[in-house]
């Protein structure tokens, strides 16, 4: 991935998940800002811009975070929001182990109070353990969790399943959790 590539991802994230207005972009009650827009924010962030290269950067995505509405006039991150937004979450039934990946810092916090959604809108959960590391090792050596999934569902708790292949849910309490054994 180019330099200007992973620019572009960055911005696009940036904008559509956390900080719109930064971008110079309003963004719809489901996330959607018109991609016309968007091409003029990466302009003015000194990027080269056109819908192809727009388009690459929505298809290339490896988390696949970010879509663009079926006539292409619209983009949304998948999930990810720390601004309100109305995501069309489908409600789904996860397998029955899910995994998050940490760092050992953040251990003591996740035991006393379980995986909390942030000033996200979800807790973000991988269907595999790869997946997990990857989130991990974003901030350092991994540590992998497991959510006893079928638990949770068992006791109430509900779940969503992203467009992406990212489950969410709003809370995990720490009795669902257990370090997952390194390999």
């Amino acid at each position: 991935m180019s330099k200007e590539h992973a620019k572009r991802s960055r911005a696009l994230s940036y904008w559509l998940r956390h900080a719109p207005e930064k971008g110079g972009l309003t963004l719809d009650a489901a996330g959607w800002a018109p991609v016309a827009g968007v091409l003029a924010a990466l302009a003015r962030e000194g990027l080269e811009t056109s819908e192809v290269l727009l388009r690459a950067v929505v298809e290339e995505n490896g988390k696949r975070r970010f879509e663009l509405s079926p006539v292409g006039e619209r983009i949304r991150a998948r999930q990810g929001h720390s601004v309100a937004v109305a995501g069309s979450w489908e409600a789904a039934t996860p397998p029955p182990v899910l995994y998050h990946g940490t760092v050992e810092r953040f251990l003591e916090a996740i035991g006393r109070e379980g995986l909390t959604k942030q000033q996200r809108h979800h807790v973000h959960l991988s269907a595999d353990i790869e997946t997990a590391g990857k989130v991990g090792a974003r901030r350092g050596e991994a540590v992998i969790l497991t959510v006893d999934a079928a638990a949770m569902v068992a006791d109430g708790h509900a779940f969503a399943l992203s467009s992406n292949g990212v489950w969410l849910t709003d809370h995990v309490p720490p009795q669902y959790l257990a370090r997952a054994p390194q390999s």
